[in-house]
């Protein structure tokens, strides 16, 4: 195959290049771009972060609510930013950023709906809000937290050169300026009152002079009169990431030996991930001396995202360090994140993908298996249940149940997937696109059906199989929809609408709902994953020409076989035998 917009580069190989690499330069115009030690100054040091090991969490700071927000193309309503709050109460965040109540009505309104909903915020939670350094925000973010018993105002203004000319256009003394008159107005603001603590960042931290940092910084501690019972946090955000992860870790460093009252001030970073590196960039940070960590569940945000909590703390938890957070049942928590934002998580995602359990590879599956027997007998002679036993098996950083996930389903999930892959085969077949967790759930289904006789099933019989198993449930069933009404054998139900009324009927509860056109058919599928009655998560699958109809008998489908003995429990890892590999 051609690709007529590419050039491999024929430039001169270089003078000095070793002969086994025989690279030549390209013609991708490098030379417009500044590297980093140029764009901005790094004061020489005698690091000590490079010797430091990470051994207690910081404070981790969701801000999915406000900047991951704002990077959606369709922003948070009420209902979903009310659903994100208490995801991460039930994993236990103390700290959360919950909006920039001045710039919108709804992040206003929902700040004022914390403010006045009695039990709405923990005793040990403290609610962080936004603003810019203008006083008219200022004013409007101090009137949203009224009623809020503890609360951190968070001031920000850019900083950096680019920024102060370009955007700003102000010099250096014209910005401190600014940022001190809106210091002092919020300082008036929060005169006599408990429970209010102040946050400033420096925006482009990363690209702004360390010398004028420190200036804007410890004036602002000063004039906050920070103490270390009321301590000011000092954010120090890579906004647009513009180095390797040292460079960052280097800056931080140098800021927090050169801060004043040290003891008085919460060290924060907020890195992105524009280079990719921003998982490094936090970990680094925290060696250098940060305290505290904003970011984002699964890394949503502005361009390539902010960093990812979640990775980083389950990254502390795979080195015996405790995260301090509930990461018990990551797919709750990833399918929570995906509505909320209305976006994917992808299949590769660090511990949360559904794919990241997974072997293709016939030598790493022969290794995993045997990991999982000498796991079992080390536990054995230990006299511990596998669970408690001290976790050492191939390919697997992390033990999948220690997530919610059931590992003896990673042996036998695939174990009958065959060559080409049964999604392959039932897309190629019969048009049908399964999403992945069904298709996980589905292999078991073709494992116990094809288990004696061991052969290869072809697509035409994997959709019989896929029919009788999903499709024929729940077909004896009589039902109508009213809008948000239906009845279901004579059962009620009710619901936002005619799926959700239907399972409401049944007594499911619908976790996730796609639907497609069949490939060379007139008719649509619908897919729906439910909680059933006694908690098993399974899949229902509905056909026919009516999108509705589909609808409704996929949420059918799912309640028969929740209640049926065939029932098979939703999992979301898969390890596919030394026999499928390549096939």
């Amino acid at each position: 195959m051609r690709f007529p917009t590419l050039h491999a580069p024929a430039g001169p190989t270089p003078a000095d290049a070793p002969a086994w690499n025989p690279q030549r330069g390209g013609a991708m115009p490098s030379h417009r771009y500044r590297p980093a030690h140029e764009r901005v100054p790094v004061p020489a040091l005698l690091r000590r972060w490079p010797g430091r090991r990470i051994e207690r969490a910081p404070l981790w700071v969701p801000v999915d609510l406000r900047d991951g927000n704002q990077a959606l193309a369709e922003p948070m309503d009420p209902a979903r930013k009310q659903r994100m709050f208490d995801l991460f109460l039930a994993m236990g965040f103390k700290e959360i950023e919950v909006g920039y109540p001045s710039a919108s009505r709804t992040d206003f309104e929902f700040v004022r709906r914390l403010a006045e909903t009695p039990g709405a915020v923990p005793e040990d939670v403290t609610v962080v809000v936004f603003t810019a350094a203008r006083a008219d925000l200022i004013d409007r973010t101090f009137e949203a937290v009224q009623g809020l018993p503890r609360v951190v105002v968070h001031l920000y203004t850019a900083t950096a050169p680019l920024w102060r000319d370009v955007v700003l256009g102000k010099d250096r003394a014209e910005l401190r300026a600014l940022i001190t008159a809106a210091a002092e107005r919020m300082a008036r603001l929060g005169e006599g009152r408990d429970g209010l603590r102040f946050q400033f960042s420096p925006e482009v931290f990363n690209l702004t002079e360390p010398d004028y940092v420190l200036e804007v910084c410890n004036g602002l501690t000063e004039l906050w009169d920070a103490s270390p019972d009321r301590p000011v946090v000092h954010n120090l955000p890579a906004t647009v990431e513009i180095a390797t992860p040292n460079v960052y870790a280097d800056q931080i460093e140098y800021v927090d030996r050169h801060l004043a009252r040290r003891d008085s001030v919460i060290l924060s970073v907020h890195p992105h991930n524009d280079r990719g590196t921003g998982v490094a960039c936090a970990e680094l940070a925290v060696l250098a001396g940060a305290q505290r960590v904003e970011g984002c569940l699964f890394g949503n945000g502005e361009r390539t995202g902010n960093v990812d909590l979640v990775t980083l703390a389950l990254n502390l938890h795979t080195q015996g360090v405790d995260p301090m957070l509930d990461l018990s049942d990551i797919d709750t928590i990833r399918r929570t994140v995906e509505h909320c934002n209305r976006l994917p998580v992808h299949e590769r995602h660090p511990y949360a993908g559904d794919l990241v359990h997974t072997a293709f590879s016939g030598t790493h599956q022969d290794a995993i298996k045997k990991g999982f027997a000498r796991h079992a007998r080390t536990a054995a002679e230990l006299g511990l249940p596998e669970r408690e036993a001290p976790w050492s098996v191939p390919y697997l950083p992390i033990d999948p149940a220690d997530l919610g996930r059931d590992y003896e389903a990673v042996i036998r999930v695939n174990s009958q997937s065959g060559k080409g892959g049964i999604a392959y085969l039932l897309q190629s077949a019969a048009g049908l696109e399964l999403p992945r967790r069904l298709q996980i759930e589905f292999a078991r289904v073709v494992q116990e059906a094809t288990d004696d006789s061991g052969r290869e099933v072809t697509g035409e019989e994997l959709y019989a199989l896929f029919r009788a198993e999903y499709l024929d449930a729940g077909a004896a069933r009589t039902w109508r929809v009213d809008g948000g009404r239906a009845e279901v054998d004579g059962r009620p139900g009710s619901g936002a609408g005619p799926v959700d009324a239907v399972a409401d009927a049944v007594g499911v509860e619908v976790l996730s709902f796609t639907e497609h056109k069949v490939g060379g058919s007139p008719d649509a599928i619908a897919y729906v994953e439910a909680r059933a009655g006694d908690g098993a998560v399974v899949w229902g699958v509905g056909r026919d020409a009516s999108v509705l109809t589909a609808g409704v008998r996929a949420v059918l489908s799912a309640a028969e076989r929740g209640v049926s003995a065939g029932a098979v429990p939703g999992t979301a890892m898969a390890v596919v035998p030394p026999s499928a590999a390549g096939g």
